[in-house]
Formats: structure tokens, sequence, C-alpha cells
């Protein structure tokens, strides 16, 4: 049946065009591919155009295997460059769309005014000024600069990474100021920059918004965290898609207001706006980091409807940190081992979950399998691995994964990876040799790593090195009230009463307070403030002044 459609003389696309829209996979793209081997590929001009069509446009997945077909065509068309442009410009690689137009002028294809807003797209995504800008000077020369399409590109590609002035000049400089997409191209360059006073002067005063526009200042508001600007424009939008609500939501989330996020999702189920997975990353991560366990649940729940054939590694991955950061590490494991297809990332999340919950066993087991099954580890993985090591009292075993990044995946330890090693020396109680680890490392220990060594001190109270700790903290001038306490303990801890009042005289020489503690305490769905004192340093400071 492919076949006699195919063997059609007939060059007139809209005929054919029912044969590929019903081209919606990549198998079905072969079969037709095949088909036309068997006809002669190069033979049908028409059919070349649409096959090109609708690997590089329709099916999003099988831009490669377009350009696998683009290298058989002897002498590609206007039409088939251009198609290979666009579907390169909206593909995860944009780059081959300005090689494929550079292609294109080393075989003296001259463009069209469809030919440059593609490539200008893919300068835009990939924030290449100086090639956008010369593609600019290639819109001149060809005379498209006032074609609708090229200036509109043009204002594009200078309000998101060119120059805005020239963006504006354009904008400035058109005949007919009813072009709703050359407003919402400008309105947006300026709200990403964060000039929301001009952005919001050009919304007011466009004389038609369209969706685009609506979605951009809510974004442009959404970002600068000015989520009740944001709100009162969400409220006035004549119509809404999963964008806007999307765009609150996410907005909700990177200004803390989780809650917000939340109830904002349960109004857009309300309304009957189906939520897509961008959705659903921006609630999950709302529920990580505010610790809803019960409403990630329901995420969860939910994702299962959406996507029956199973989850995407990236909602997968992105539930196996929200239940990690939750506390509950064996859901965390259930969505890990129900995976159909992993990636390093999932691996990382349910190692580094399990070993800062405890499940040091679990972690250590899980980094040998990952190894087992030739998958290269990477810095996070090692973070991971390194901590569980830490919890267990796994010293040898740390420091042979340790060695194991440095000589086998020539990964060069980071500060992350020699906290971990101070940390685990330090739990174990070898105190003199997590001093001499310090010493020898390539990097400049931080704050963080001689505080894990005075914590460490405290806890095995040792005075001499627990100063000498102490010491290099204020050499750095980052030392706070903390250190102090920690100190003031160690001495405490060994009766050293004299000591504790030198660090408390210190303390008030170098003018650090103590802050006042607190903690949250819910109640009858009412957060109440609970404040403490650091009992140790009140009762050590009384004791040595008694």
């Amino acid at each position: 049946m492919i076949r006699k459609k195919l063997t059609d003389k007939s060059s007139n696309l809209h005929q054919q065009s029912p044969l590929w829209r019903n081209c919606s996979n990549i198998k079905t793209l072969k079969q037709i591919h095949a088909s036309m081997v068997i006809n002669g590929f190069n033979s049908n001009p028409s059919a070349l155009r649409e096959l090109i069509y609708a690997s590089a446009i329709s099916i999003p997945s099988a831009i490669n295997y377009a350009h696998q077909l683009f290298d058989q065509i002897t002498q590609p068309d206007l039409f088939t460059w251009n198609t290979m442009i666009r579907g390169s410009a909206q593909s995860p690689t944009p780059v081959k769309a300005v090689a494929l137009y550079n292609q294109m002028e080393k075989c003296q294809i001259r463009p069209d005014k469809c030919t440059f807003p593609f490539v200008l797209k893919a300068c835009t995504k990939l924030s290449w000024v100086k090639t956008g800008c010369a593609i600019h000077g290639k819109v001149v020369k060809f005379g498209f600069e006032w074609n609708s399409f090229g200036r509109n590109a043009l204002i594009y590609f200078h309000a998101n990474c060119g120059d805005i002035r020239v963006a504006s000049e354009l904008f400035d400089g058109m005949v007919a100021k009813n072009d709703v997409v050359a407003w919402s191209a400008l309105t947006a360059g300026y709200a990403r920059r964060g000039e929301l006073v001009v952005a919001r002067k050009l919304f007011d005063e466009m004389p038609v918004r369209d969706l685009v526009s609506w979605n951009v200042m809510i974004t442009g508001y959404a970002k600068r965290g000015e989520m009740e600007s944001a709100r009162e424009l969400f409220d006035e939008v004549p119509k809404r898609d999963v964008v806007t609500w999307n765009v609150m939501i996410a907005g909700y989330v990177l200004s803390g207001e989780h809650e917000w996020a939340m109830e904002m999702f349960e109004e857009m189920r309300r309304v009957g706006e189906r939520p897509d997975e961008v959705t659903m990353l921006s609630l999950l991560s709302a529920c990580a980091d505010s610790g809803a366990l019960e409403f990630g649940e329901k995420i969860h729940c939910s994702l299962l409807e959406m996507h029956s054939g199973g989850l995407t590694v990236l909602l997968g991955n992105v539930l196996i940190d929200m239940y990690a950061k939750c506390g509950s590490i064996q859901k965390a494991l259930e969505v890990f081992r129900g995976m159909r297809e992993k990636d390093l990332s999932s691996w990382n999340s349910v190692i580094g979950g399990l070993a800062f919950h405890g499940h040091s066993e679990e972690a250590i087991c899980l980094f040998e399998e990952l190894t087992r099954l030739k998958i290269r580890p990477n810095e996070i993985t090692f973070v991971g691995v390194l901590v569980a090591c830490s919890h267990a009292g796994e010293v040898k075993l740390g420091h042979r994964y340790f060695n194991l990044l440095r000589d086998e995946y020539n990964i060069e330890p980071n500060i992350k990876h020699c906290g971990c090693m101070v940390d685990m020396l330090g739990r174990a109680g070898k105190l003199t040799e997590a001093f001499e680890f310090i010493d020898t490392m390539q990097i400049q220990p931080n704050a963080i790593v001689w505080r894990t060594l005075l914590g460490a001190c405290r806890v095995h109270g040792n005075i001499e090195l627990g100063r000498r700790a102490n010491e290099q903290l204020l050499k750095m001038r980052n030392a706070q009230s903390g250190d102090y306490v920690l100190l003031s303990n160690i001495y405490a801890s060994q009766g050293a009463w004299d000591g504790v009042e030198t660090v408390r005289k210190s303390m008030d020489d170098s003018g650090v307070r103590k802050e006042v503690g607190c903690s949250l305490i819910e109640a009858d769905n009412k957060a109440l403030m609970h404040f403490l004192l650091d009992s140790k340093f009140e009762s050590n400071s009384r004791e040595s002044h008694g």
C-alpha cells in the first residue's frame, strides 16, 4: 500500500499529505524510507520533501534520522534545506542549524525569507551573539530586513541575547504597529533582562495582546519573585494555557511559597487544565524543599495515571530526590527499582539519598552494582559513597574509593570529597590523621572542613586539636557563634573551666553573640515558635563563674 502511494508521479504535496500525517513514529518512517529506496530514493522530489518534513518537524525524536536522510539526497532543493534548518533549530542541538546554513552557502543555494528566521532562532538558543550579528548582515544583504518574518526574527534575537537597543530601533521602524509577534518579542526581551518597568509599559501599550504576551509578563514578574504582580496579571488573563499555570506554580516554588504552589495546582485541576511534565517537576521540587511527603505521594499517583507506559527518566529522578529529601528512602528505592530506563543521575540520587539517611550499607552496595554494570561514576557519585563510608565508619573502604576517584576515573577531588574524608576520619576518632589529610590537600580547606573537624574534636574531647581548628577558623574571619560554643564544650567536657571562660571572653571581645535558637511546632494547624538557648554553653558559663 505504501509502495503504491509513493510510486504516484503526482508532485502535489497536499494530495500526498494524508500518508505523512499517518507517519507518527520512526518505525513507520523507516518503512516509507525503505519503499522509496526500492523505487529510487532520489527519483521523487515531492516524496523526498515530505519524508524530510516528517522526520525533521513532525516527529521530534527523529531529527538525527532526518540528517541521515538528508545526506543521501543528491540535490536538495531550498524547501528541503529550510526544513532541515528549522528542525535543527528546534532540536536539542541547534548548532546543526547554523552548520547547515554554512553548508548551504558553500553550495551556493540562495536563501529566501524563510531561511534566516530559523538560523536566528538557533543563534538565540545558543546565545551566539557574534554569529547572530553576522546573520543580521546577511538578512540586510538579501533584502529581508523589512520582511515581517525577517524583522521579527531579528527583534527576537536582539531582544533575547543581542543588543536590546537594536531590537527597539527595529521595532520603532515598523510601518505597521499591529504585529503582535514583534510586540511580544520586544516585551519578552526587556522582561528577561529584568527591565520590567519598560516591559510593562510596552505590554500596556499593545494594540492586541496574545497569550504569549500575557505569559511573558507573568514570567518576568515570577522570575523576579514579584508574585503579587504576577498573580494580578494571572487573574486578568482572558484565556489561560498550561504554560500560564506552570509559570505561576514555578514562581511560587522559586519564592519558597510552596503552599501557594500546591494550591495553584489544585485550582488548575479544578478548572480542568491538564498538567504536563513541567507542572509536575515544579511541584515535586516544592514537595522536596518543604518536606510535604503526603502531597508528593499524590503527585506520584497523578504521574502514574498520566504516564501509564512508565515514567520518563527525568520524572523518575525527581521523584527519587523528593522521596529521599522527605525521608521516605524506601519509596525512593521503589521508584529507582521500578524505572525501565536509568541514567547516572538516577543512581546518584538514590545513592546520595541512602547515604544521607544513614543507610550506608545499601548505598555502598548500589555503588558496587553501578561499577559492575560498567556505568562510569562522576564526582557526585563519589560524594554519595564517601558520605556512606563516613556514616558507616568504613575508613579503609573510604580511602579505597577516594583513591579510585583519582587513579581509575581521573576525577580531581573537590572540596566536597575532601570534606567527606575529614568527616570520616573525625567520626572514627582519627583526629591526627584528619589534620594530616588536610595538610596534604591540593585545595585550600574552607570553613566547612575546619568546622567539621572542630565538631569531631568536641565529640572525642580533644582540646589541643580543637583549639587548632578554631584558630584556623579565626584566621579565615569565618568563625560563628556555634564554633565558640563547640570549643567551649570541648573544654567543659574535660573540666577545663578556665578555657570555657577564655572562650567566652574571646567571643565578647570579637563582638560575636550567641543567636537564640528556635524551632517550629505545629499544633491545631498553627505554627508555634519555640525559642531555645544553648543549654550547655549557658550552664558552662554559669559554672565557670560560680
